[in-house]
């Protein structure tokens, strides 16, 4: 690991066991900057939650490796937020204070909490939002370098999700946090994640600074024509009005609508690109 690189994987492949012997991952490649903001981002079954738990340390790869901070510098919150039921919240943050002795920071821990949960509740009373909260604030409480979260805001309301995601943005700025964290709400992710990681199919299909990406796509709207010589990801044709994802080769020319795709835009047409219909290299920017 170097100082401006926080996660690593080369050559990176696990395969679960049984019959099938299917790989979850395979031959997985990519550097994430140490201090962005990581969206991590696929169908159901691409392999998110088995890189999330890779990286946490939680599984050992088949093939490849995966270089990422000493354990005791890292935090994950798993889908399933796993706490102590029996616990009341205060039991819990006390608990993550001594596990993580010169380390811990109570005011971030109850910063999540505060005015929200009464610290006297026992975690098996509390509602899938609340038990959310708590585990975030376990997390954010240990201090991390590096912050896995998959699919944290799913328990919670919009205007909760809209909060803690404020929170939790501006805490990471301000401790240069890297957080990898793995949405099924692309909306989420606009404004708020600065680098993406793209999978599908157990491989890497789209990595990069979100900002770079982006002014490497065009969307293209207007009457059915030739793109050649773009690289078209993703096409969709209304009658004769024809709409276009292209990564661009030099300068567009033809009677098309041309902007700026948003992150959205990008996500949708490289997914549907993977999709299980799609030829298998097409709109890889791997």
């Amino acid at each position: 690991m170097t100082e401006d690189t926080a996660l690593r994987a080369e050559g990176l492949g696990i395969r679960y066991g049984g019959r099938a012997r299917r790989w979850a991952l395979r031959k997985c490649d990519f550097a994430l900057p140490t201090g962005r903001i990581c969206a991590l981002v696929g169908p159901n079954g691409a392999g998110k939650s088995t890189l999330l738990t890779l990286a946490a340390g939680l599984l050992r790869p088949t093939e490849g490796k995966l270089h990422g901070p000493a354990r005791e510098q890292l935090a994950y919150v798993a889908q399933d937020k796993p706490l102590h039921p029996r616990l009341t919240v205060a039991d819990t943050l006390r608990m993550g204070r001594e596990l993580n002795p010169g380390r811990w920071n109570d005011a971030a821990a109850r910063r999540v909490v505060a005015d929200e949960l009464d610290p006297r509740t026992v975690v098996n009373d509390l509602s899938g939002g609340q038990r959310t909260r708590v585990a975030l604030a376990l997390a954010l409480g240990k201090r991390p370098e590096l912050l896995l979260l998959d699919e944290p805001m799913a328990d919670l309301d919009p205007l909760a999700r809209h909060q803690l995601m404020g929170l939790l943005m501006a805490d990471a700025a301000e401790h240069g946090t890297t957080v990898v964290m793995s949405s099924h709400i692309l909306t989420e992710l606009e404004g708020s994640c600065d680098h993406l990681l793209l999978l599908a199919d157990g491989r890497i299909r789209l990595d990069g600074d979100v900002d770079d990406l982006l002014a490497a796509h065009t969307l293209l709207t207007g009457p059915v024509g030739d793109l050649a010589p773009h690289t078209v990801i993703d096409t969709r044709t209304t009658g004769r009005q024809l709409t276009a994802l292209i990564r661009h080769e030099g300068p567009v020319e033809g009677p098309w609508e041309v902007t700026r795709p948003s992150l959205e835009d990008l996500l949708l047409a490289h997914l549907r690109a993977t999709g299980p219909q799609a030829p298998q290299q097409e709109g890889i920017l791997a």
